[in-house]
């Protein structure tokens, strides 16, 4: 398909593409952060331990690192509608078998079922919007994406502590049946084709090294706390990490290699990108902070605080909402003011929140972390559209499927990383105030300021890289592009 003109409107075609991919994407994201509320109740039903609950989130994680890499090659490979229908249709089975599983391993499965379909869905959300939305109104289409990435997941534990106050955890994934059936419907009648397809096959060995890399590193990776603890608990941990180091070396040398020719399965021209590779640099420090706080901010609330599940969704709903009407707004000033002006304010807003929350203790008020993670969330709004939109907008539109596929999957090492970081920086500072004498609750205080501090100062490097950003003109991408095409077919 044509490059859309810099300056039209966006067809209402598009707009029908547009809100069918994004509304699916939301359920999808939302489905990310909600069973981890549920999981006492999942492991009380199912009668299994903690050690096998967690496998449910790991899993998911496993599967979306080992999945992303490859959809650079799906997009070019398959159409659009191909793609979208494949995405929700297991995303569909994999939730109602959810919502059925009657023992663990029909569980696993249906999480596993679900991770493909979601780690399908964003990176051909963002390659759909480069394609056919023109370039002026990008921002603003990239400002409702922002809502996905960053609220539905923000949003997922208070939806999931509201569905629990009335039903079972059933109900978390019987609610999200029909409203992926209904986005399949409409996707069936109005979705159309965006990309052109090549003809090029899979290539079995990057395939396999991916598996090895991306599932060795996020195991490894979400495994910190055990390495660091030693013992013989760590060896698998330890031996499955190396075992992601060396596979991502030869994937990397592989991917060079059958780049020369064209046909690599992940293609890693974007990252010869500077402007590109600053706002991927900026994103996983700042994403990797992210995770490392939403997945350790209800381990305080819950355990320093004394506050119920639902207390804990209700704290972090006002900023959920407020960033999810504000993403958009955000979009809509890229457009018409770039990167800079968003991105600088919004890290410095969220850097400054990670370091207040760090003063919390036992005795801190609900409502001061309501006020400060609401701050953060106006942050967020002001960042993840200008970093996308600047990414991928760097690139000529023969790479903006790879160059998605590696946006996404480097967030994905980035969260795992964050938050098995984050974790284990928590329960070591509580482990020591509670072998000094100090409360449970003071100690979860201890650990959350550990933690929370943490998180500021690695958003403080993501803001560092985020100050050599810049804007691209239009006219400078169209040069690439034409260099692109140049080279290839030199």
């Amino acid at each position: 398909m044509p490059e859309t003109s810099p300056n039209a409107a966006i067809p209402s075609t598009v707009k029908w593409v547009l809100t069918v991919l994004v509304s699916t994407a939301f359920v999808m994201m939302l489905n990310e952060t909600t069973v981890a509320v549920a999981l006492p109740s999942i492991m009380k039903d199912l009668g299994i331990g903690a050690d096998l609950a967690q496998w449910f989130l790991t899993g998911f994680l496993l599967t979306m690192a080992i999945v992303l890499p490859t959809t650079g090659w799906i997009l070019g490979r398959f159409t659009t509608r191909s793609v979208f229908f494949f995405a929700t249709i297991i995303f569909l089975v994999g939730t109602i078998g959810a919502a059925l599983a009657p023992n663990f391993v029909i569980m696993l499965l249906a999480r596993v079922a679900q991770a493909i379909g979601t780690a399908i869905i964003m990176p051909l959300l963002m390659t759909v919007t480069m394609l056919m939305v023109p370039a002026n109104r990008r921002g603003t289409v990239m400002g409702l994406i922002g809502v996905v990435i960053a609220a539905a997941p923000a949003l997922g534990p208070t939806v999931a502590g509201l569905i629990l106050s009335v039903t079972s955890w059933h109900g978390i994934f019987t609610v999200m049946v029909p409203l992926v059936a209904i986005a399949t419907i409409i996707g069936a009648v109005k979705l159309t084709n965006a990309s052109e397809r090549t003809s090029e096959g899979i290539d079995v060995l990057s395939m396999i090294l991916s598996v090895f890399a991306f599932g060795g590193l996020v195991y490894g990776l979400s495994s910190i706390s055990v390495i660091t603890a030693g013992g013989p608990e760590a060896r698998t941990p330890v031996i499955i990490l190396v075992i992601g180091i060396i596979g991502l070396a030869l994937f990397v040398w592989r991917q060079i290699v059958r780049g020369k020719h064209g046909n690599a399965l992940l293609d890693l021209r974007p990252l010869t990108n500077l402007n590109f590779t600053l706002c991927l640099v900026a994103m996983m420090g700042f994403f990797a902070a992210l995770l490392g706080l939403m997945n350790t901010l209800p381990l305080f609330i819950q355990g320093g605080l004394m506050a119920t599940a639902l207390v804990t969704g209700l704290i972090t709903l006002p900023g959920g909402v407020l960033e999810a009407a504000l993403s958009p707004v955000a979009g809509r000033l890229f457009d018409r003011f770039g990167p800079k002006p968003l991105l600088i304010p919004g890290m410095l807003i969220a850097v400054i929140s990670m370091f207040a929350l760090a003063a919390v203790s036992e005795n801190t008020s609900p409502w001061f972390i309501a006020v400060i993670f609401t701050a953060f969330s106006i942050g967020l709004a002001m960042i993840f559209t200008p970093a996308m939109t600047t990414a991928l907008g760097s690139l000529p539109k023969q790479l903006y499927g790879h160059g998605s596929a590696i946006f996404n999957t480097m967030q994905q090492l980035a969260g795992a990383a964050g938050t098995a970081l984050m974790i284990s920086i928590y329960g070591s500072a509580q482990a020591r105030a509670l072998s000094s004498g100090l409360s449970e609750q003071g100690a979860h205080a201890d650990g959350a300021g550990a933690a929370f501090i943490t998180c500021g100062f690695v958003a403080l490097g993501a803001l560092i890289a985020a100050v050599f950003i810049r804007r691209v003109p239009t006219q400078e991408r169209e040069r690439e592009r034409v260099e692109l095409e140049e080279q290839t077919a030199s």
